[in-house]
């Protein structure tokens, strides 16, 4: 359409224009056609406008609608035009959004063509302004949800906005890095269509180079998630979780996003020498919130005190005079430690070993020996008890006490460590109740409480090249 049948279809539009015209008119002629009177009429009306260049993006009114193009104002002499090409890449849902008179932003293709129109596209100037949004992500470290819509051997293909973003391998959640060629390009083949969320983490303009992060949108959301969820929670709480992963020093439970830790002496009453011997990853728990660290974000856990508290029933269980069987968990130089049926441990003293002088505990029993015992004292408020092995005579006396075989020890699971390098934290108000080597001896028959054993490249592709002409 050329500039001529534009400026009549306008006229039709606004009926006020040829009354205007001819305003003009007569008024240079009252001035005697003066040109200089002329051009600052001119100055003083729309053409004070600065004029349009190359690469602008203007807001503009739309004046007129066709079947292949769209006639805008935006405030200069002569009105744009978007052509069919142009809007043959907008979507149906956006083409239906455009109606007369509504505002839009257009990119300034050409100020003027070899017809004199200027051109202008929507299209681009959704390009530029998806750039200028991405930028603002990378800046606000903001997430940006989207799905995959390609792959190739380097990455995946996700859309932001109108430009095409690229996720590299090393970016993927779950995607093995020491994979063949062959097996990667499998995995993220498998990727399209699959809901994405990510974090812009480099912006190039120039060089069209918009790169995403599935890894660090994933770290982003949990840390926001945990500060949260931390604002939710309180100490005393019991909350829902499921085992995410294990470390020597005890399990990471997933609160719905962030992990609070279950440190291995808050996983049982009972000595735990792995977390692999209470609990599995991907098994549910209902955990009791034992402490929250607001400032460092981090939630400390236990499994053990929603379970009940053996010596909270020892008089209901056990009496003085009871014989109980018992496995030999420690040796000191004062006697012997043993784990009882129901978890509590008691303490052989030196002098209850044997009616004959011993110079070790080691002399009499072994750790891993099972033996009958005789209760000789119990001290709930203090959680200790007694236990003679002396006075069992040695025909009542467990089989497996004169095999002297050891327990076997626990096969130590691989810890499953999480995503991030985690250094062991203090137990979370750990009531340690230890009794190691370097326990002071107590008088005979006098019960410590029970122990704990000895701690263990990116593609191009980012955006489409800017048209050098009208027919680009």
């Amino acid at each position: 359409m050329t500039g001529t049948g534009i400026s009549c279809m306008i006229c039709k539009t606004d009926p006020s224009a040829g009354a205007n015209r001819n305003r003009m008119t007569d008024e240079t002629m009252n001035h005697g056609g003066d040109a200089d009177s002329m051009s600052d009429l001119l100055s003083q009306q729309e053409y004070s406008f600065e004029q349009p260049k190359r690469g602008d993006t203007r807001v503009g009114t739309v004046v007129w609608m066709g079947p292949n193009e769209i006639v805008v104002d935006i405030g200069v002499k002569r009105e744009g035009i978007i052509n069919s090409r142009d809007l043959e890449r907008l979507s149906p849902e956006e083409l239906a959004e455009i109606s007369v008179g509504s505002e839009i932003p257009v990119y300034i293709v050409k100020p003027e063509d070899q017809d004199g129109n200027l051109v202008v596209s929507i299209y681009l100037a959704q390009i530029e302004m998806a750039w200028e949004e991405a930028k603002q992500y990378l800046d606000d470290r903001k997430i940006y949800e989207t799905k995959v819509s390609g792959f190739n051997k380097g990455g995946l293909v996700a859309p932001f906005g109108n430009l095409r973003g690229f996720v590299p391998a090393s970016q993927v959640v779950g995607l093995p890095r020491r994979l063949s060629e062959e097996d990667r390009i499998e995995r993220l083949s498998e990727q399209v269509e699959r809901d994405i969320v990510v974090q812009v983490i480099e912006v190039d303009r120039r060089r069209k180079r918009l790169v995403m992060s599935e890894v660090a949108a994933q770290r982003q959301w949990r840390e926001q998630r945990r500060r949260e969820l931390i604002d939710t929670l309180a100490e005393g709480q019991v909350v829902h979780g499921a085992v995410r992963s294990l470390a020597n020093f005890g399990a990471f439970v997933d609160l719905g996003g962030v992990d609070g830790l279950v440190h291995i002496s808050e996983l049982s009453w009972q000595p735990v020498r792995h977390p692999s011997q209470v609990v599995r990853v991907g098994e549910e728990v209902d955990v009791y919130v034992l402490n929250l660290d607001r400032e460092q974000g981090k939630i400390g856990l236990s499994i053990r005190r929603l379970l009940p508290d053996p010596w909270t029933v020892i008089d209901d269980e056990y009496a003085v005079g009871q014989r109980v069987s018992g496995v030999i968990t420690n040796i000191v130089d004062f006697g012997a430690f043993v784990r009882l049926e129901n978890g509590v441990e008691g303490l052989v003293h030196v002098s209850e070993l044997s009616e004959a002088d011993v110079g070790h505990p080691s002399e009499i029993v072994r750790r891993g020996q099972r033996c009958l015992l005789e209760i000789i004292k119990i001290d709930p408020d203090r959680r200790r008890i007694g236990l003679s092995l002396r006075r069992v005579p040695p025909h009542e006396q467990e089989p497996e006490f004169y095999q002297g075989v050891e327990e076997p020890e626990p096969e130590v699971v691989e810890a499953e460590m999480a995503t991030e390098q985690v250094e062991e934290p203090e137990p979370a108000v750990v009531e340690a109740e230890m009794a190691t080597e370097q326990v002071e001896e107590p008088e005979p028959a006098v019960v410590e409480a029970e122990t704990a054993t000895p701690a263990p490249e990116v593609p191009e592709i980012a955006g489409p090249e800017l048209p050098l002409s009208t027919s680009e």
